[in-house]
């Protein structure tokens, strides 16, 4: 009995240990007026915790990504100053009912 109990112990230990953050999809946008250097920092923060750069825009300064949870704290940390803004990706429906993925 104490084996089997040793071993569950031992289980959820070793389960906490090895779960991963859970990714999300997020935009991440600065104003125009930010430096370029600030969005690279972020990016590079981004890639370094694991996370994918799924696109970076052109029209607006930002870029699209999946992070895990953790990242976003630090993402939004980073740009702070420059009023960063990271939100969820979400779908946006239009009047007719229909959707469209962001």
């Amino acid at each position: 009995m104490r084996l089997f109990t040793f071993l569950v112990a031992t289980l959820t230990l070793l389960s906490g240990a090895f779960a991963a953050d859970i990714q999300k999809s997020v935009l991440v946008t600065y104003p125009p007026e930010t430096p370029d250097s600030v969005v690279e920092q972020a990016k590079k923060a981004v890639v370094e915790a694991g996370g994918v750069i799924t696109h970076e825009y052109t029209l607006i300064k930002g870029f699209a990504a999946k992070v895990g949870e953790k990242v976003i704290d630090s993402v939004s940390a980073l740009g702070k100053q420059y009023q960063v803004l990271v939100e969820e990706d979400q779908e946006v429906h239009h009047m007719n009912g229909g959707s469209v993925g962001l």
